[in-house]
C-alpha cells in the first residue's frame, strides 16, 4: 500500500543547498572544494556573541521565552533602528524568529491567504516562492534583468494580469546585489499604499554595502513587513535567528502562530545576539574583506569569460550572464566543480525561466579562497 504524501511537499528544491551537498560529498572522497556556492560568512559569530551563550550556558536553565523572543532582545533590536537609521521603532512591533526563514512563514501565514498572489522579481530568492507554493499562495514572478537592476519597478506591476495581493522587495537583492535607492523605493511603497497590496521588505542584506547606503521600508510605512536577519551582516548563519517589524494588524496573528508553530525562538541564540550589537569593529571588518573579495572578482571574472556582470551594490554575490558560455547553468556548474573544484550556483536556483543562462559566485569567504578561485576559474577557461 501506497500512503499519500501532501502535494505541498513536492516544491522545488533550494538548489544551492544541493550544491553544497554535491561539493561535501566532493570534501568527503578527500578532494578539495572552494565554496562559493553558499552565501554564508566564513567567519562565524563574533567572539563576544560565542561568550555570551557559554555565560548563558551555566547560568540560565534556557527555557522557552514568549512566543516573540526575549523583551531585552526585542528592545536592543529596537535601539539598532535607532542607532542605524534615526528610526524610533516600538519594540511591540518586533518579532524574534528562527532565522528570517521562519519571520517569512509566520509573515506569509499572517498576511495572505491561500489563493492569494504575492508578486517577486525573477531572478530572486527561492525559498520566497517555494514557501509561497507551499502554503497554497500563488507567486507572480516579474521578469527583471539589467534595465531594471533586476529589481521591480511599478511598470512590471502595471503588467501583471490580475489582482496583486503582496510584492517582496529584496535591497540588497540576492542573487544580484543590487539595491533600491529611497526614491525607487518610495514609488513601489506609494503603489503598493494605492493599490491595497502588503509589502513584504527582505532586508537581510542591510550593512553590507558598497558605497550606497540602505533604506529601511519601515521608515516610509508602517504598514509593511519587515524581515532582518543575524545571519548576514552578523555572521550568525547556523544560530537560526532573525526578526520582523510588524504592522500593528499582524503582531496578534504572528504571536497566536508562533505560539502555535514554533512556542519560541530557540534560547541560547537569543542570548548570543544580545551581545552582537557590541561587535561593531569585527563586523565592520568582515564587510571590508567582502569589498576587497568583490573587487578582486569584478577584475578577475571577466578574464575567464565571465564579463557580463550585475552591479553589486551590496550583499556578497556577483550574478553573472554566462549566456555565451552555456546553455545550461546547472550542467556548466556540476563541471566547474568537477574540474576545477569550485562551487557556484546556477541562476535556475532563482529563475525557473532564465536562469539556465546565469551563475552566481559568492565572496562570503576568505580572500585566499577567492584569489585561488579566481586563479582556477582562469586557468580553466583558457
Amino acid at each position: 500500500m501506497v500512503l499519500k504524501a501532501a502535494k505541498r511537499g513536492s516544491i522545488p528544491p533550494f538548489i544551492a543547498l544541493e550544491v553544497l551537498r554535491a561539493a561535501n560529498e566532493r570534501s568527503a572522497a578527500g578532494e578539495d572544494v572552494i565554496h562559493l556556492e553558499i552565501g554564508q560568512p566564513s567567519t562565524g559569530a563574533p567572539a563576544a556573541v560565542v561568550e555570551a551563550a557559554k555565560r548563558a550556558l551555566d547560568r540560565d536553565a534556557l527555557g522557552y521565552t514568549e512566543a516573540l523572543g526575549m523583551p531585552a532582545l526585542r528592545q536592543r533590536i529596537a535601539r539598532h533602528y535607532e542607532e542605524s537609521y534615526g528610526l524610533e521603532v516600538d519594540p511591540a512591533r518586533i518579532a524574534v524568529t528562527t532565522g528570517s526563514s521562519g519571520a517569512f512563514l509566520l509573515g506569509f501565514l499572517a498576511a495572505f491567504d491561500a489563493g492569494d498572489r504575492v508578486a517577486l522579481a525573477s531572478p530572486g530568492y527561492p525559498a520566497y516562492r517555494n514557501i509561497l507554493m507551499a502554503l497554497g499562495i500563488t507567486p507572480v514572478e516579474l521578469p527583471a534583468g539589467p534595465e531594471t537592476r533586476f529589481q521591480p519597478t511599478p511598470d512590471l506591476l502595471d503588467a501583471i494580469d490580475g489582482r496583486i495581493d503582496g510584492l517582496i522587495v529584496a535591497s540588497p537583492s540576492n542573487p544580484a546585489g543590487t539595491m533600491l535607492d529611497g526614491d525607487a523605493l518610495e514609488r513601489l511603497v506609494a503603489y503598493c499604499n494605492r493599490h491595497g497590496i502588503r509589502l513584504v521588505s527582505d532586508e537581510i542584506y542591510h550593512g553590507i554595502t558598497y558605497g550606497q547606503t540602505p533604506i529601511t521600508a519601515a521608515s516610509l510605512t508602517d504598514e509593511a513587513l519587515i524581515v532582518n536577519s543575524f545571519s548576514k551582516y552578523f555572521a550568525m548563519t547556523g544560530w537560526r535567528l532573525g526578526w520582523a517589524i510588524l504592522p500593528q494588524s499582524l503582531l496578534r496573528p504572528v504571536e497566536s502562530l508562533a505560539q502555535n508553530l514554533f512556542i519560541s525562538p530557540p534560547t541560547l541564540p537569543q542570548h548570543g545576539a544580545m551581545a552582537v550589537f557590541g561587535c561593531r569593529d569585527e563586523l565592520e571588518a568582515n564587510v571590508r574583506r567582502y569589498a576587497d573579495n568583490r573587487a578582486r572578482l569584478l577584475t578577475e571574472l571577466p578574464k575567464a569569460g565571465f564579463d557580463r556582470l550585475a552591479p553589486v551594490d551590496g550583499a556578497f554575490y556577483i550574478f553573472a550572464d554566462v549566456t555565451q558560455l552555456t546553455n545550461d547553468s546547472e550542467s556548466f556548474c556540476r563541471r566547474m566543480l568537477a574540474e576545477t573544484g569550485v562551487a557556484t550556483t546556477p541562476g535556475s536556483d532563482f529563475d525557473p525561466e532564465r536562469g539556465h543562462r546565469y551563475l552566481r559566485f559568492s565572496f562570503a569567504g576568505s580572500a585566499e579562497d577567492i584569489s585561488e578561485a579566481a586563479r582556477r576559474l582562469i586557468a580553466w577557461r583558457r
